[in-house]
């Protein structure tokens, strides 16, 4: 596939080094030669310097010969005129990230498409979104719905108190008759792999399960926590994502949000009516206890600035705050973070990446997750008739390694794959895999 990127910072150089591992001819572009050097270590990547909004630059790029064109820029209306442009220049699909959360609404993003827009992504609405749905879901690490919630995976590091430490997935599953939910991972010491019945779970193994709604409850007790009802929470950083969380749960959470600038802590108290905000920086350890951080029951650091969102995630945690989300840009910190305690870490390149990486693949994909504590992906597909997936057991399939079938969704009914089900024409089928395997599920499902 040729991929075209407008805009090669953080997320558009990221895009460019994940989607180039998966063979595309990729050409990307920006007008700041910084950028450029970026990327231009990796092999088979093309670097055109230039504004992304003139004709001239697109026909360099060869946008008319583009499967995909993609629109990462810091400035969103260069975003949306690149795309427009690349579309009618004779690109196949145009997609463009935007800051305003006007764009999508229903009749607004007819327009767009209109002008030849495919997609439009908001990284930071979706932020909010991933935040909102784990505070609901506080003993785990990550929560994602596939199918309107019929499956989920559930994300999850074991405590010393879990159940689960030290017993094999033989011993976790051998009782039951019929399964409600399934492991497909377990990361440890940085390596994510696919588990066999005599693998043995470990006290601070992430572990990553397929389950079906009436087992959530059950499931999220192997963390070794409980859920809590959160009623006081603190948000540190007044950026899209913090007020994105506050609109949405003002309503019916104590919220606070802490902003270390005093004009934007006045604008924001005018937009969050129910919202208290706070003028102070959040670094400043005194003032957080002042402002009664001990007694949160969730605290959510998203300055933007991975360092201070990790520093004050740390002191949350060490106060006893029993939900601790911190935003972290940087992938090499991602890692740390999670090793120093801090229970969730969130990601535009990851959200953003998870957003188009359905567009690059060969076959249908209904949804895609790229997790933030592994390499690896969740994708939910449609069967097709006559489809490889369809002509016998899942056990037959010779499905490739580093890759699992979780669950099945039939209509109403879920099912946690098992070696002797048969998956039928237009079952959703989602598939947990590591880099290694993606490119070739499709196949399976075409």
């Amino acid at each position: 596939m040729k991929i075209v990127i407008a805009g090669a910072g953080e997320v558009g150089s990221h895009l460019a080094k994940m989607l180039n591992n998966e063979y595309h001819d990729i050409t990307i572009i920006d007008d700041d030669p910084k950028h450029l050097e970026d990327v231009a270590g990796i092999t088979d990547i093309i670097t055109i310097e230039g504004d992304c909004t003139t004709f001239a630059v697109l026909n360099r790029a060869m946008v008319r010969k583009a499967d995909l064109f993609i629109a990462v820029c810091q400035d969103e209306n260069a975003n949306v005129l690149s795309a427009i442009l690349a579309k009618q220049l004779g690109a196949r699909k145009a997609i463009s990230r935007i800051d305003n959360n006007e764009y999508l609404a229903p009749n607004n993003k007819e327009i767009f498409i209109n002008m030849g827009i495919d997609y439009l992504f908001y990284p930071e609405q979706e932020a909010a979104k991933e935040v909102i749905n784990l505070l609901g879901h506080t003993s785990t690490t990550e929560f994602v719905d596939f199918s309107g919630g019929k499956l989920s995976l559930v994300v999850f590091k074991l405590d010393a108190t879990s159940s689960l430490v030290d017993r094999s997935l033989m011993e976790v599953t051998r009782d039951r008759e019929s399964l409600e939910y399934r492991t497909v991972a377990i990361s440890r010491d940085g390596e994510t792999i696919i588990p066999r019945g005599d693998d043995v779970f470990r006290v601070g193994d992430m572990i990553y399960v397929i389950v079906n709604q009436s087992a959530i409850r059950e499931v999220t007790t192997f963390s070794g926590k409980t859920n809590i009802d959160v009623k006081n929470m603190m948000i540190l950083g007044g950026s899209r994502i913090g007020v994105g969380i506050a609109r949405a749960l003002q309503g019916e959470v104590n919220v606070k949000l802490v902003d270390y600038t005093a004009d934007k802590a006045y604008k924001l108290a005018e937009i969050l009516e129910k919202t208290l905000i706070i003028h102070e920086d959040g670094r400043n350890t005194e003032a957080m206890l002042e402002e009664g951080l001990a007694n949160m029951d969730a605290f959510v650091a998203v300055t933007g600035r991975a360092e201070t969102n990790i520093l004050t995630a740390m002191l949350a945690k060490r106060l006893g705050v029993k939900k601790v989300i911190a935003e972290v840009e940087n992938l090499n910190y991602i890692n740390l973070a999670e090793s120093i305690g801090i229970d969730t870490i969130i990601n535009k390149k990851l959200i953003t990446a998870s957003s188009i990486f359905r567009f690059t693949m060969s076959t249908d994909v209904q949804a895609i997750k790229c997790l933030t504590g592994s390499d690896a992906e969740v994708l939910e597909f449609i069967a097709k008739p006559n489809s490889p997936a369809t002509k016998c057991k899942i056990k037959e399939l010779e499905f490739p390694h580093g890759a699992i079938i979780g669950g099945i969704v039939r209509g109403d009914k879920t099912f946690i794959a098992v070696g002797n089900f048969e998956i039928k024409p237009y079952d959703r089928v989602v598939v947990f895999a590591l880099p290694s395997a993606i490119s070739r599920i499709g196949r399976f499902f075409n």
